[in-house]
């Protein structure tokens, strides 16, 4: 109920005596409008198939319609029989067992999909007479089109012409099926608003992400949340979650952006860089294998390898804050919370625990002595 938008309203199905009860369950919200009865498990369902099927019902001035698929293998799938005029009879099921489908209903290929349209001012009635004579003792929905039939009315149906969108899910095999169908739908429109994917198949893109015009992502990228990339970028093999990716930046290979991370334009994050809930300013390089959390760096900087900000004191988060053209040197160690002032220098393996002024260099190690013959007196040793 935390996931469904504002406005939506619950009905509850107190036991579970089938699905035409289950519909029923919900009659105080029919109207005499159409009603829709959709199933939980076919997630790629679209606005426009349902657009569609209230439309076809309208048309076809019947009681109910039933959204129904064409298949070359309908396998266990219930099939659709039709009467002399064209309109829905009835459905028969053809699992393997159980089934009383008969050779000539089994070669049928029109399918039920589970999807129906109702004139609301006729279903809370024909659902109550849905009858419960069966094994399981429960009140089936297709029904409820056999009832109304009975009554004189017209059942019709239409079909779907993509069979994707009523593909259900019952286990992870058909999870994964109905995944790769729905990845495959969002790639291909940002690839038709102007975006490059390299490899479709090897790229996944969560359906609240934008992205720019003229944008590049390479293989192996994974985009998530509410990422948002800008125009002419370059994504190559890069995790990014819920950050915010600005025009003409390079990420990756092998970069993980983290929630709360703003790279600005003509930045580039490098090989191994992880950047976590930071500000990375226009221009800004971190080339390769750093750790950047919970900082804000300026403008054209340059952080070198194994730049680390040591964010974390066991007791809470601090802020780095990086000036502009800052130039950090390898191995350099940022124990938060400290300030590097604009134009300012680090040398290299230097662990930095207080603020270095704008254009100074601050150097936090031991002063380097060389030990004559080392490698000779281990010899002697192992002797």
């Amino acid at each position: 109920e935390g996931q469904l938008p504002n406005g939506v309203k619950i009905a509850v199905q107190q036991e579970p005596r089938g699905t035409a009860d289950a519909v029923l369950s919900a009659a105080e919200h029919f109207g005499d409008g159409p009603v829709v009865v959709l199933s939980g498990d076919v997630p790629l369902i679209t606005a426009e198939a349902i657009a569609e099927l209230i439309a076809a019902h309208e048309a076809a001035g019947a009681a109910a319609m039933m959204m129904t698929m064409v298949l070359d293998d309908p396998a266990e799938l219930g099939r659709v029989i039709r009467g002399p005029d064209g309109g829905v009879e009835r459905v028969v099921e053809a699992k393997a067992s159980g089934s009383d489908a008969t050779p000539e209903q089994l070669a049928i290929k029109e399918v039920n999909t589970g999807i129906y349209v109702f004139d609301g001012a006729l279903l809370q009635e024909a659902l109550e007479r849905v009858p419960t004579d069966n094994a399981q003792g429960e009140a089936y929905l297709p029904d409820a089109l056999v009832v109304l039939r009975e009554d004189g009315r017209t059942i019709a149906a239409h079909v779907v012409d993509d069979p994707t969108v009523t593909l259900g899910v019952n286990d992870h095999v058909d999870l994964a099926a109905v995944r790769a169908v729905a990845q495959r739908r969002i790639n291909e429109r940002h690839m038709r608003e102007g975006v490059a994917i390299v490899d479709p198949a090897a790229t996944w893109i969560d359906v609240g992400v934008t992205i720019g015009q003229d944008t590049r992502v390479e293989p192996a990228c994974t985009v998530k949340g509410d990422t948002a990339i800008g125009a002419g970028c370059t994504i190559r093999a890069a995790y990014i979650d819920s950050a915010t990716v600005e025009d003409g930046v390079t990420i990756g290979p092998f970069a993980y952006l983290r929630p709360g991370t703003r790279i600005r334009q003509g930045a580039k994050v490098g090989t191994f860089v992880e950047v976590k809930n930071s500000d990375i300013g226009a221009g800004t390089k971190i080339p390769h294998l750093s750790y950047i959390g919970d900082a804000d760096v300026g403008e054209n900087a340059n952080l070198a390898a194994a730049t680390i900000t040591a964010n974390y004191d066991f007791a809470k988060k601090n802020r780095t804050t990086i000036g502009d053209r800052v130039r950090t040197s390898v191995d350099t160690t940022l124990v938060a919370p400290v300030i590097l002032g604009d134009d300012s220098y680090t040398g290299a393996g230097s662990v930095i625990t207080e603020d270095v002024p704008a254009g100074g260099l601050g150097i936090a190690r031991e002063r380097q002595r060389n030990i004559e013959d080392y490698a000779g007196r281990r010899k002697e040793r192992r002797a």
